[in-house]
């Protein structure tokens, strides 16, 4: 959440291990985070795809932390060069640098000398910047870890008492007038705090009202304790941090405590056992690596590396906020298939992640591109409904701008961090959006777009749509009132159909297509005045392993794809983004009684009500609720409408419409 957080920090790369300790079943990775709560629809803003030309390169090294004060950016990492937009040679630079964010001009006034590297980046109430990382002197003068600077100059603001004396500080966030680190330390400011401290931002005193202390590395060779990862709540009332540690406060806490601030800083009642298993523990001892919060906070999300295991290793989860307990389970997840997810943004309602991946959506995916993986080279824009990628695809490649030298792809993509206008990006390689960027890239809101709400139609009357053969359906009027007179409508693009749902102003419908790897095809048609227009394909990331003419009735509600089978008893889900409209890679289950979901022909979702056909003709109508311990309960359900010679309720092409 762009001024709240900043860091990064890991010299870990992925390591090829035998077959044998990679052939872990999907079953324990792809388990569903939660059957229960379903997230709202809301509308996002993405950003463009396409980076600013302007941004300067780092020669070498990594970019590891920004932030913005008026039209200056600042950008900090481990690096001994710079250069302009265009330039064509290098200028002696040490870690900082800033430049103007309209035209990218190096600000030559800013000279800050630091001889280590910059891991974070905040800004003080009183517009001055703060940086973090692992550095013994500043300016010349003897200055551990923890420094303000004037922002023109670079010059050390010497009244600022603020000293990270104990170890390296790797998170610094600024809320109101309080200044969280986090970090490898064990002193600030000459008192003990443990990894975690709060300070006066204004002054950097100590905040002696916040003891909060996280230790206890994980029990595995190269372990060292350390916070990774920091957020701060928008309301300030919550923080939660990432790392090596196993206790805090004399609480088991396994690499993930969360921190009521809203009084006295306290643990809150929030575990989760989802990050205690080993992953692939030589070379990860730990392997949550960053969190943030959503704009609104009511959810945060933390990403992982590690390799795979029985735990939310190389992956994405989001969690609620409000949610307490001793086993806490996340919303969703989205594994990559063995690869790191080293830093997260959560803003405008898009979840970006960056790091070492090829893939998302990929649990089916053991270092491989599993069914339903899609390709995603190093960077990624996750819906946050329900992690599934949406249609943003910048990938990490120089594409053919490589200069010579330069380093085509690294491990780590240190920080995404949204700024006031765009999101920008650091990282330990040369290429962006399939140009040339060095070390830093930056992607403007500008040229982005706003993605809208899409979901099923919400309104209680409309019109069912029920198949009558090729090229033709039964349109009958529906609403609270019960089912009207059925007539039968032509359209010319609806052949070879099977289940369809309408979502928004289109309709999905699959479609047997022999030419297809399964047999089938998800089409995709625009749904205008009850006219359904020409198909084009879903997304190809999905025809390769997805057989869509399998499923005898489907709908969409919510960020899910609900439907069933002829051969299972269950009423199953996928989570599907109308975003690029890519369908997830997990089947999940409800919680149901009393229906044979494997009668079922034909199904749609009417104002909270199951409406579906079935095998005997019938159309029934029962409530739904996914987020109950039992979704449907059969023995609700009513009959609608029996079986006529005008309409017989058993064909998979059934869905509702408002015209």
């Amino acid at each position: 959440m762009s001024l709240k957080r900043r860091l990064r920090s890991r010299p870990l790369t992925r390591i090829l291990v035998p077959a044998a300790v990679t052939s872990l079943t999907v079953a324990l990775t792809a388990i569903p985070a939660s059957a229960v709560y379903v997230p709202p629809s809301a509308s996002a803003t993405i950003v463009t795809a396409n980076p600013a030309d302007n941004t300067p390169h780092a020669k070498d090294g990594s970019m590891r932390a920004f932030a913005q004060i008026g039209n200056t950016v600042y950008a900090g990492g481990s690096f001994t060069g710079v250069k302009a937009a265009g330039a064509t040679s290098w200028s002696a630079a040490n870690n900082l640098i800033a430049y103007d964010a309209s035209t990218g001009a190096l600000k030559t006034g800013f000279t800050p000398v630091i001889d280590g590297a910059v891991q974070t980046l905040a800004v003080s109430p009183d517009g001055k910047l703060i940086v973090g990382g692992s550095f013994g002197t500043v300016n010349g003068v003897a200055r551990k870890n923890l420094v303000e600077l004037d922002p023109a100059t670079g010059a050390t603001i010497t009244g600022w008492v603020g000293r990270g004396d104990g170890g390296v500080v790797r998170r610094a966030i600024v809320h109101d007038n309080y200044l969280y680190i986090a970090g490898a330390f064990h002193w600030v400011n000459g008192t003990e705090h443990s990894l975690l401290a709060r300070l006066n931002a204004t002054t950097g005193a100590i905040d002696s009202t916040f003891q909060v202390d996280a230790s206890g590395a994980r029990p595995y060779d190269n372990s060292t304790e350390l916070i990774w990862g920091l957020a701060v709540a928008p309301d300030g009332d919550t923080v939660v941090a990432v790392g090596n540690f196993t206790s805090v406060n004399g609480s088991a806490r396994n690499q993930v405590v969360m921190i009521d601030t809203s009084g006295t800083p306290a643990v809150a009642d929030w575990n989760t056992d989802r990050y205690e298993a080993a992953c692939y523990s030589g070379t990860f001892p730990f392997y949550a690596r960053d969190v943030d919060f959503s704009d609104n906070g009511d959810y945060f999300v933390i990403i992982a590396d590690g390799g795979r295991g029985d735990a939310y290793c190389d992956a994405t989860a989001r969690w609620e906020t409000a949610d307490r307990g001793s086993n806490v389970k996340a919303t969703w997840v989205d594994f990559t298939g063995t690869d790191s997810v080293t830093s997260v943004e959560v803003t405008g309602g898009v979840v970006y992640v960056g790091g070492h991946f090829r893939w998302q959506n990929n649990a089916n995916g053991n270092d491989a591109q599993g069914a339903g993986g899609v390709s995603r080279y190093g960077i990624a824009a996750l819906d946050q409904q329900n992690g599934v990628p949406l249609n943003w695809n910048p990938t990490r490649s120089p594409g053919s701008e490589l200069p010579s030298g330069g380093t085509n792809w690294g491990p780590i993509m240190w920080e995404l961090w949204s700024g006031p206008n765009g999101l920008f990006a650091g990282y330990d390689s040369d290429g962006l959006g399939n140009e040339y960027h060095g070390r830093m890239g930056y992607f403007p809101k500008s040229g982005g777009r706003t993605i809208p709400v899409q979901d099923a139609p919400q309104a209680d009357s409309g019109f069912l749509y029920l198949g009558a053969g090729n090229g033709q359906v039964t349109k009958v009027p529906f609403g609270p009132g019960g089912a009207g007179t059925p007539a039968t409508v032509s359209q010319p693009q609806l052949t070879s159909a099977k289940a369809a749902f309408s979502l928004s102003n289109k309709l999905y419908w699959a479609k047997t297509d022999s030419t297809k790897p399964t047999g089938s095809v998800l089409n995709v048609s625009m749904l205008t005045g009850g006219t359904i227009g020409a198909p084009w394909e879903s997304s190809g990331w999905n025809t390769s392993w997805f057989n869509a003419a399998s499923m005898t009735g489907a709908f969409f509600l919510q960020g899910r794809m609900y439907y069933t089978t002829s051969s299972s008893n269950s009423l199953f889900y996928r989570y599907l983004t109308p975003d690029g409209s890519v369908v997830g890679c997990t089947a999940f289950t409800l919680p149901t009684t009393g229906i044979d979901w494997r009668t079922v022909r034909g199904m749609t979702w009417v104002a909270g009500k199951l409406v579906y056909g079935s095998t005997n003709g019938s159309l029934r109508s029962v409530a739904f609720d996914p987020a109950a311990s039992t979704a449907v309960a059969g023995s609700t359900a009513t009959v609608v409408a029996a079986p006529t010679a005008d309409a017989t309720w058993n064909n998979a092409t059934l869905f509702f419409a408002t015209s």
